[in-house]
């Protein structure tokens, strides 16, 4: 996952409100969103090399999102994979603030990740990159890439913007409206604008529009989470092909109590 924003606690209507774009190479397979097999129960996508997942929602409403850290460090030997932060969590009972505690010793030994987690009380954001590893968010409006949490990349600040315009057209906000803001396809084109984390000019113009668009590596799902006080839930991801055109939606509206 590779952009998302982020509105905790601060919608008339929703206590969480999500909008995220998962970037990754186009080779990689994965599953759509779906429920996970009986002993996991909760909707993800799924890394189908790796069989971990980027983001995740579970019967009790607890959520998890990940993205990878932009450091250009090589990959760690046997290092774990970070597809499996989010189900350790949910397979538990911990709250975000106690997995946390546990999973800091630890976490040096994980290539660099950002790792947001929510239960119906709280919400936490942890990176192994960041100090403190981890700490408890405020109500507010949150954005995320491959930095640290609220990192101003141009592409980030763009959706950012668009996100609290959305936000405050109120309760009646429809859903397509996040879709139309993640499919946003314009690349920086001026360098003194763009991110400096050490790919060439070229990698960092083509990553630096919210959709991203290459043959090669680009944004593979757009996926909407709106949560209601009453555990009412909408969840949806759009999938694109390498030419950026949508292959797949797949959606769940669920009451409260409601399980698919």
């Amino acid at each position: 996952m590779c952009l998302l924003v982020l509105a905790w606690q601060a919608h008339p209507r929703h206590r969480l409100i999500v909008a995220a774009n998962r970037d990754e190479f186009h080779e990689r397979a994965a599953a759509a969103l779906a429920p996970w097999p009986a002993a996991h129960d909760f909707l993800a996508g799924r890394d189908l090399r790796a069989h971990g997942t980027w983001l995740a929602l579970d019967r009790a409403r607890r959520f998890g999102v990940v993205t990878n850290f932009r450091d250009l460090q090589p990959p760690r030997p046997l290092a774990p994979s970070r597809g499996g932060l989010i189900p350790q969590f949910l397979a538990g009972a911990a709250t975000p603030a106690h997995y946390f505690a546990s999973l800091e010793p630890g976490a040096p030994e994980y290539s660099g990740f950002n790792l947001l987690l929510a239960d119906r009380d709280s919400l936490w954001y942890g990176s192994n990159r960041a100090r403190p590893f981890a700490r408890a968010l405020p109500p507010g409006i949150y954005g995320l890439s491959n930095e640290l949490l609220d990192t101003p990349w141009p592409k980030l600040e763009r959706v950012r913007a668009e996100f609290k315009a959305w936000l405050a057209q109120g309760a009646t906000a429809d859903p397509a409206g996040l879709f139309a803001m993640l499919e946003d396809r314009t690349r920086v084109d001026e360098d003194e604008r763009l991110p400096r984390t050490g790919l060439t000019r070229e990698w960092e113009r083509v990553l630096s529009a919210p959709f991203v668009l290459h043959p090669d590596y680009g944004t593979r799902s757009s996926t909407v989470l709106m949560l209601e006080p009453d555990a009412r839930v909408y969840l949806a991801e759009r999938r694109f092909d390498p030419g950026g055109r949508q292959v797949g939606e797949t959606e769940y509206r669920l009451n409260p109590g409601e399980w698919p």
